[in-house]
């Protein structure tokens, strides 16, 4: 039987010699571990926060780009007013418009303008910045309080005189669009696509501006972001940094990087508050505008004042890999070669692009300069590949800017479809007929180059036969840009059926965040509160700020029964509040926080921001109707009333206010006071259709019931699809036993959209 050890007798002379190797072990590992510590990689500091520095930095390492930005439009958007930067005669006569009179005056090297003011009052106004460069140049005068307002009486430096930019549209000191107003506010609505490095500063319990930059004019930064870290990395201090020290590599990133880029100003956009991050996708800093029948039309090319974005984002340039920079030189904004040259880049008889990575399987080998293919006069304008694929529009009276969704001319569909088009634009002189058939028998007639997608959104904005069935083929598509499906989808609720509904939850998996945000809209009209408590939680956690946003504000209209719970939930309910909360100086995101207050048990201070928001705007109208809301329910009814009368007889022309007025006075009884306002809203607003419905019904409810039928009837020839007016045409002439209208009704509304659940 073997004896154990006691633990305090001695080791014998072999553990003694296990314990020195153990000792040598333990060394050797000491001194390499020393030597791994005097020889490690260094660790790299934290990178900082990347902070805006002097540009005049820049040019030691990139002077051919500061040489091309130097007198530019983008270096001259925004410069003091001096002798040499003022174009403008300000020793001109003065400028009348519509009755109202401006001066214009230079002492020394100060510009002034005497013009009435928002208090209705003439006074002089320094100006203090101008705006632009060519065609027009517009001038920023600076109030006491730190804003900064553009005023409508601008410079045509073509034809060197001043003119005004709402002609004979009645603007004064009560009109939403005079220079005083909200609306003309630069330091909310211009200044940051102007400058670089802009911050708005605004001081809500001061209600002041103290608005900064890093520099006027768009420079450097404003494109590829704050540069401290680039600095670093170019003198070799932060070797390791990616990007070369910036937030994102333009030369290096994929055309839609750069395109979105551009878009931060080059778009029609509302911002959705805070200071954009560099290189943040353009969905998580702003909200472009869609393609509505206001702004676009109805084949997608530019209506109204959007820009470039919305057009190019709907081309097949965009979809095949084009940026921005193919066509621009970047830095100096000029077109990299003139005239034709620029498309023949990759238009050209080799089919070959201008860089491998813009796909080519679009591309035919042609010569696209020949007359074989435009059928011009060699040289002439007809010529020109811009003046058939990127037709224009005059904005601000003298600005030409070119459509670019690169559109193919079909004068056929566009005379029936009513929107513009190259061919048609430009032979004023000859009958559109005529037109057609040069065209057709140049060309013949192929299918739409669009796959049908103008022809759809006509039948459903017009509400056609057929219009249910087109949407639903277009949405079916593979091949439909994002903002156009984007379209189809806003139209989708107009048509409601089980199919509708079951495209608008596909639509909130799209990888475009343009199309989620229709979804989540489109959703919102045609399902149950229930199936939206289910549906719309997931985007919570959307990529996309704008996307998160728009869920979070669509659920906030549901019970609080259904709404979620749990962190995403707050915290995007958290973003939408700090997003307006960075923008209290506009009477929108005050009049929102209100409308959050009331719907989240806040109500005690809804009224509070109701007056705010009026006291920054006095022209936003919605704020003084949901005041007078605020004050009836909380039966405050007379002083509702005294509001709303008050509102009435200092803006007599808004039909918003009179129809507010009216609906206020049907719930207290006094319908026959009621009627004549509720006239005169419609009056006002003629295509209104709610005004339009809400006084049908009123006519009706007092024995008026021809005058309401006939009203009805109106509105829905003029608005077939709008099925509450059908309704309610169909119940007030069965009930005079007028059937077989009723049932033409019926076969009207199966026309347009046979699943439509009226019909089952």
């Amino acid at each position: 039987m073997s004896r154990s050890a006691s633990p305090f007798s001695s080791p014998s002379r072999p553990r003694r010699f296990f314990w020195w190797l153990a000792l040598a072990v333990i060394v050797l590992g000491a001194c390499a571990a020393g030597g791994w510590w005097w020889l490690r990689p260094p660790v790299a500091e934290p990178l900082a926060t990347a902070q805006w520095v002097d540009e005049q930095q820049c040019q030691a390492c990139h002077a051919d780009a500061v040489t091309a930005w130097q007198g530019s439009h983008h270096q001259l958007a925004m410069q003091p007013a001096t002798a040499r930067t003022v174009l403008g005669d300000f020793s001109a006569a003065p400028l009348q418009n519509d009755g109202e009179r401006t001066q214009f005056r230079q002492a020394g090297d100060e510009f002034w303008i005497n013009t009435q003011g928002a208090d209705g009052q003439r006074a002089d106004f320094k100006v203090a910045y101008t705006f632009g460069l060519e065609p027009l140049q517009q001038y920023l005068l600076a109030l006491p309080d730190g804003r900064l307002q553009a005023h409508d009486a601008a410079w045509d430096t073509d034809k060197q005189r001043w003119f005004p930019l709402y002609p004979n549209q009645a603007v004064d000191h009560r009109h939403p669009l005079h220079w005083s107003s909200g609306q003309q506010n630069a330091n909310a609505m211009c200044i940051e696509c102007h400058s670089t490095g802009f911050a708005r500063g605004f001081d809500a319990s001061q209600q002041r501006f103290a608005s900064r930059w890093q520099a006027l004019g768009v420079g450097c930064q404003s494109c590829h972001g704050p540069a401290s870290n680039h600095l670093q990395w170019a003198k070799g201090e932060r070797p390791e940094l990616v990007n070369h020290g910036f937030a994102l590599d333009l030369r290096s990133a994929d055309n839609q990087v750069e395109v979105e880029t551009c878009a931060r100003c080059h778009s029609r956009r509302s911002q959705l508050g805070g200071e954009p991050a560099p290189g943040a996708p353009l969905y998580d800093a702003y909200l472009p505008a869609g393609l509505s029948a206001q702004l676009y039309e109805v084949d997608g090319k530019i209506k109204d004042e959007v820009f470039e974005y919305g057009s190019f984002a709907q081309s097949r340039m965009q979809a095949a890999g084009v940026r921005c920079s193919d066509c621009h030189e970047p830095h100096s904004a000029e077109l990299r070669l003139s005239g034709n040259a620029v498309c023949t880049q990759c238009h050209n008889t080799q089919a070959q692009p201008r860089r491998a990575a813009i796909q080519s399987s679009g591309l035919r080998s042609k010569d696209y300069e020949s007359p074989a293919h435009h059928r011009h006069a060699v040289g002439s304008a007809g010529a020109q590949c811009s003046s058939c694929h990127m037709p224009g529009k005059w904005y601000m009276q003298v600005d030409y800017r070119h459509d670019h969704s690169f559109s193919v001319p079909d004068p056929a569909q566009a005379q029936a479809l009513g929107h513009s088009d190259a061919c048609l634009g430009c032979h004023v002189q000859d009958k559109p007929q005529v037109i057609i058939q040069a065209f057709n028998d140049w060309y013949g007639q192929p299918e739409p180059r669009d796959g049908g997608y103008a022809r759809a959104m006509a039948a459903a904005r017009a509400a056609q036969p057929g219009a249910a069935l087109g949407l639903h083929k277009q949405l079916a598509r593979q091949d439909l840009p994002g903002l156009r499906r984007a379209a189809l989808l806003v139209e989708l609720p107009r048509y409601p059926s089980t199919a509708a509904l079951n495209v608008a939850q596909q639509g909130l998996r799209d990888p475009d965040p343009a199309v989620r945000l229709a979804a989540v809209d489109a959703l919102a009209a045609l399902a149950a509160p229930q199936q939206l408590a289910q549906l719309l939680p997931a985007l919570l956690t959307d990529a996309r700020r704008a996307v998160r946003q728009a869920a979070a504000w669509q659920l906030l209209q549901l019970p609080e029964s259904l709404r979620p719970v749990g962190g995403a939930w707050q915290a995007a309910l958290n973003d939408y509040e700090a997003s307006q909360r960075a923008q209290l100086d506009r009477a929108e995101a005050l009049s929102n926080l209100a409308s959050l207050y009331l719907l989240t048990g806040r109500g005690t201070q809804v009224r509070s921001l109701l007056h705010q928001t009026l006291q920054r705007d006095p022209h936003f109208h919605p704020a003084r109707v949901m005041l007078a809301q605020d004050l009836e329910q909380s039966g405050l009814t007379r002083a509702a009333l005294e509001a709303l009368q008050e509102a009435v007889q200092d803006y007599p022309q808004d039909a918003s206010l009179q129809h507010a007025l009216g609906l206020l006075l049907v719930r207290q009884g006094q319908k026959d006071k009621a009627l004549p306002v509720l006239e005169q809203a419609a009056r006002l607003e003629p295509d209104n259709s709610e005004y339009a419905y809400v006084l049908a019904v009123a006519w009706h409810d007092s024995g008026r019931a021809a005058e309401a039928i006939e009203l009805l009837e109106q509105q829905l020839r003029a608005q077939p699809d709008n099925r509450r007016m059908r309704m309610a045409l169909a119940g007030y002439l069965g009930a005079q036993g007028r059937n077989d209208e009723v049932q033409a009704l019926r076969d009207e509304l199966k026309a347009i959209n046979p699943d439509d659940p009226l019909l089952q």
